[in-house]
């Protein structure tokens, strides 16, 4: 497994919470944290139907264009009694004309499971799925999970996307329910980072 030896990272998203997060990781190294975002480039089209296959998209696109190791993540949720839907179309599930709508994503799924007369617990997991690119090809893939199950009807204000309707192993509340800091500790995306690290920061 390849080190990081770098000083400098560029974090291929958009997104200026998941940068905070992911600089607040890794603060701890004296790593410089920029986005994709912040450097103006474009969002590549995600055409692979796994997140391994769209995180790579993403972190090869940045390395690419700017020279510098990137890190790219690629989640979602897989249902269990939906044959693992809506899992890399998560998002796309949210989709309207004016932009994203998760309450609108999370009502269809209910919807489906209803529909289906999924049994009871309704299992499911969020995934993510890291990719560390260098400029020179390499890259080094890190997995992470959080099973639980879909719940309804929705509960907290707290996250994003799912969170409302998911109740993770061993917990009462929902992750929209949850202080987003606690809910960082114990996520997919903390689970993967964990790995990260071990593998090629510490």
């Amino acid at each position: 497994m390849r080190r990081f030896t770098e000083k400098a990272l560029l974090v291929a998203t958009h997104n200026s919470g998941k940068l905070e997060e992911i600089a607040n990781l890794l603060e701890p190294f004296g790593i410089s944290v920029t986005s994709a975002g912040e450097m103006g480039l474009p969002e590549p089209e995600e055409t692979e139907t796994t997140f391994v296959g769209n995180a790579r998209i993403k972190a090869h696109a940045a390395a690419k264009a700017t020279g510098l190791p990137a890190l790219a993540d690629d989640s979602g949720i897989e249902i269990d009694a939906l044959g693992g839907a809506p899992g890399v179309y998560t998002a796309d599930w949210a989709e309207t004309p004016d932009g994203r709508d998760f309450v609108m994503a999370m009502t269809k799924t209910w919807d489906k499971l209803e529909a289906a007369n999924a049994p009871f617990p309704r299992t499911a997991r969020f995934c993510c799925t890291l990719v560390l690119a260098w400029p020179d090809g390499h890259d080094e893939v890190f997995e992470g999970r959080m099973t639980g199950q879909i719940v309804w009807p929705m509960r907290g204000d707290q996250g994003h996307g799912y969170d409302p309707i998911f109740q993770p192993d061993g917990y009462e509340q929902t992750f929209g329910e949850m202080d987003r800091w606690e809910k960082n500790k114990i996520s997919h995306r903390a689970d993967a980072f964990r790995k990260l690290v071990k593998g090629c920061f510490a």
